[in-house]
């Protein structure tokens, strides 16, 4: 009787090369280089506000108003993160196209985010003049 070769061992739970799990590493370094971006252009936005206002804010800046600037600090970066959802369609694209996309949605939401946060300093932060 021929001895058969046992049956090869396969890993089930690796998703098919072309599949969109293989994209999201691609997806992960584009965005995320360009996260360092996006929170330095707040960053400067946020003390530009902070420098033309200083002589309102100044009275305002004190160990309690930490908190709620961190707190919006990490939810603009929660709102970025919304880039993955968003860059979901975009893995249909040709590399090329799908790069050009990407900027479209990047230079969107980060123009979106300085609005609301210009917003947000103006109307919510700033206390009113006197």
């Amino acid at each position: 009787m021929p001895q058969t070769a046992p049956p090869e061992i396969t890993d089930t739970m690796s998703p098919p090369e072309d599949d969109a799990w293989n994209a999201q590493p691609d997806a992960a370094r584009w965005w995320e280089r360009r996260r360092l971006v996006y929170n330095a252009v707040l960053t400067v936005v946020f003390l530009a506000l902070v420098a033309r206002t200083w002589d309102r804010i100044r009275p305002e800046l004190n160990a309690s108003a930490i908190a709620p600037m961190l707190l919006l600090a990490g939810l603009a970066n929660v709102l970025y993160s919304v880039a993955y959802i968003a860059d979901l369609p975009l893995q249909a694209f040709a590399p090329t196209a799908r790069d050009r996309a990407r900027w479209i949605v990047w230079t969107v939401g980060t123009v979106l985010a300085v609005l609301l946060e210009t917003y947000w300093y103006l109307d919510e932060i700033l206390p009113p003049a006197r």
